[in-house]
This record gives C-alpha cells, sequence and structure tokens, in this order.
C-alpha cells in the first residue's frame, strides 16, 4: 500500500465547489487504496486579505499576533476539505499544528519545521482515515503559533513527505505543471515534462510562482520526487527530482521573471577594507534580503560606486538604515523601485559557451537596458525597468528556443 501527500494551493481550494472537487480527486487516491495525508492552503485571497486587515490596525503589527491572524486561512480549509472528504463517504479529519504537534524554530513569519510527532496520525492513516493538515504553520517550543513563510505549504508537503517516508509527493496547482515562462504572459510557454531541483530551485527563487523555492531545497536535500499537477486537468504533470531522463543537453530550461525588486545604489563611497560589510550589517540584522551586488572602483582608487538589489516592500526601511549607518560616508544614494528582475535558467549553461552573449544581445535588439547583472553555473539574472518585462521574456523565449 503506497502512502501519498497530497498538497492542494490556495487556488485549487479557492472556493466551496473547488474544495469538493479536490476531496473527490483524494477519494479517489483512497479508493484506490494509497494512504494519504493532504496539506491545504489558505483559500485563494484569504491571506491578502488577513494582511490587509492588520495593516488597517497599525503598519508594524505584532509579529506574533500576525502568526495567529495569517495562519487561521490553512486552519478553515483544512476543515472544509475533512468535512468535504465526510461528505463524500471517507473518513477525514483535520489536524491542527500544535495537535500533531508540528515544532518549529526561528522567527515568527519565518520559522522552519524541525519535527513532526507522527505516531498519531500513522495510526489514523492505518485505521483508513485521511489526515488533513494545515500548511505555512506549526508550533514553537514555547507554544506559539508560527508561520514558515508566504507559500509555506508546500514547503509543509515536503517536509512531510520526508518524516513520514512517503512514495510520493503531489502538488496540485491552477497549471499543469512546470512551463518554460508564464504561460499567462507567454501564450507559447512550453510545459517541462521533467526538470532537475537545481533548475527548479533557481526558477522558484526568481520569481516563478509554481513552486517555493524552500520547498523545492527540502526535497533536493532529502531526494524527495515532487510531481507537480493541475488540480482541474487529466493531463500530465512534471516531475521534479535528479532522478535520469533530464535533458542537461538543452542550454535554458526557461525564463523567470520577479517585478518586486527595487535597485539601491550609493555614490561615492570610501573605498576601504570592510566598507561593504559596514553598509550590508544593519539590513542583515534586520533581516532584509539582499540579492544583486555590484561594485564599480574609481580611477583614483578613493572611491567607489555601490548597487544592490532588494525586495520592493523592504527598500524604504533599507534606505532609512542605510542613513542611519555613522559608519559609512557617501555623497549621494538613489533608489529606483521600477525594475524587473529577468532570468534564465538552465543545467546545461555549464557546456554551452556564448548564452551571456547571446542574452544582452537579445535585450539589446529590444532596445532594453541592463541595469544589472548577477550570475552563477546554471542562470543569468538582469534587473530592467519593469515596461520591457514581457518585452524581455518574450525576446528570450524566442532566442533560446522555448517556443
Amino acid at each position: 500500500m503506497t502512502k501519498k501527500v497530497l498538497k492542494f494551493g490556495g487556488t485549487s481550494v479557492g472556493s466551496i465547489q473547488r474544495i469538493v472537487h479536490a476531496a473527490k480527486l483524494v477519494k479517489k487516491e483512497h479508493d484506490n487504496g494509497s494512504k494519504i495525508i493532504v496539506v491545504v492552503s489558505a483559500m485563494a485571497g484569504t491571506t491578502n486579505n488577513l494582511i490587509a486587515h492588520s495593516q488597517q490596525i497599525s503598519k508594524k503589527f505584532n509579529k506574533r499576533e500576525l502568526d495567529v491572524l495569517l495562519t487561521s486561512g490553512e486552519q478553515v480549509s483544512s476543515a472544509l476539505m475533512a468535512g468535504a472528504l465526510n461528505d463524500l463517504g471517507v473518513k477525514a479529519k483535520s489536524w491542527m499544528n500544535w495537535q500533531i504537534p508540528i515544532l518549529t524554530e526561528g522567527d515568527h513569519s519565518n520559522a522552519r519545521i524541525v519535527s513532526i510527532n507522527v505516531k498519531d496520525i500513522n495510526n489514523y492513516l492505518s485505521d483508513g482515515g485521511v489526515a488533513v493538515v494545515p500548511g505555512f504553520q506549526g508550533i514553537s517550543k514555547t507554544g506559539n503559533i508560527t508561520s514558515i513563510g508566504r507559500g509555506g505549504s508546500d514547503a509543509t508537503a515536503v517536509v512531510i513527505a520526508k518524516i513520514f517516508q512517503t512514495d510520493s509527493c503531489e502538488i496540485y496547482t491552477d497549471v499543469d505543471g512546470v512551463y518554460s515562462s508564464d504561460p499567462n504572459k507567454i501564450p507559447l510557454a512550453k510545459k517541462i515534462d521533467k526538470i532537475s531541483y537545481e533548475e527548479m530551485l533557481e526558477l522558484s527563487s526568481l520569481g516563478a510562482k509554481v513552486m517555493q523555492s524552500s520547498a523545492v531545497q527540502a526535497a533536493m536535500m532529502n531526494d524527495i520526487p515532487i510531481q507537480v499537477k493541475s488540480t482541474f486537468t487529466n493531463r500530465k504533470g512534471t516531475e521534479i527530482n535528479n532522478h535520469g531522463n533530464i535533458d542537461y543537453s538543452k542550454a535554458v530550461t526557461g525564463v523567470a521573471y520577479s517585478k518586486d525588486d527595487a535597485k539601491i545604489t550609493l555614490l561615492g563611497v570610501e573605498d576601504k577594507p570592510g566598507v561593504a560589510a559596514d553598509i550590508f550589517e544593519p539590513l542583515s540584522n534586520d533581516q532584509i534580503n539582499v540579492d544583486m551586488v555590484i561594485q564599480n572602483i574609481s580611477a583614483d582608487g578613493k572611491k567607489t560606486d555601490l548597487t544592490f538589489t532588494t525586495k520592493r516592500e523592504e527598500s524604504k526601511n533599507a534606505i532609512s538604515l542605510i542613513k542611519a549607518n555613522k559608519k559609512i560616508k557617501y555623497e549621494k544614494m538613489h533608489m529606483n523601485d521600477r525594475v524587473s528582475k529577468i532570468s534564465i535558467v538552465g543545467a546545461g549553461m555549464v557546456a554551452t559557451p556564448g548564452i551571456t552573449y547571446r542574452m544582452f544581445r537579445s535585450l539589446s535588439e529590444e532596445k532594453i537596458n541592463i541595469l544589472a547583472i548577477s550570475t552563477s553555473e546554471i542562470k543569468i539574472s538582469v534587473i530592467i525597468d519593469e515596461n520591457h518585462t514581457i518585452d524581455a521574456i518574450k525576446k528570450l523565449h524566442k532566442t533560446f528556443n522555448l517556443d
């Protein structure tokens, strides 16, 4: 008898009708003899609405209470899913994070799952029941409800698959797999049948919405194969693993984009050892993530210009911290929060010369100026004006034969 984790995203449980539809998919797997653990996200739009409520009270809403508030969405979905399964004649029960328990460590809004008690759920599965678990949350050693970051239900599903030693982890979304680019923006984008963990991790961290990057990382570290499927079609999805039949000869697998970045530039920074550390120390202490960093040395070697990118929502706080930092001296500071990050990803880049040139040339042909560049073995990212986002994606899609 196989054991499976079935995870349903926000759009898959976005209405009562969709929850009932998802429950029927669970019932089908259960009737085929599988032991099923269901992980659910909050109904589509719920988390954003709850955030809006908190901000109406305070722009600096208490982080502990914010976790209590935001995790309520998944608890609602869990109860509705279990109720729908019961109505279909399937023995099912929702389990809150504190009932299992799912123990976490780390800060509110960014906690990590460290352990899950398997005994009670395994006994329930052996008795023929379906366990329904809310994603995105856990409970700390001090008894506080914690969340594990936006999109954290994917990570919950992967960790459950690891700890319960399931045979598969299936992620159900509103698309039928991973595409070479956003199919809602690029109609000619192609579905990828199989993709490596490394490529999926890059795509996820660079803006692809199919899976959360921390979930892909957890799957890669623990060698947990993942299948991404559509809740609404019977089409074959995308397999995410490193288990053969992955085409590494193709230089570029996909194009990802993100429109939530900001570019900050410090001009005339004193060029001396440790200046970069002094700039980024207060940002690190305030948990502001810095992505791209570019430093230009002046001709006389006394001054330097330093550019970095961070999330748009964190940019104003980053600027305030830099202005308050007495350790650094600079002449001017500029911020541009109307930029996009465009990235090409592919494991085959390592063995294919000229990819960087082809990317830059294709963007220049569209008269798109590159504002910043970042590279790794399997990805190249650039910052451009956000008005050129779609044109850039279409051009790169064509350049690397992804249509």
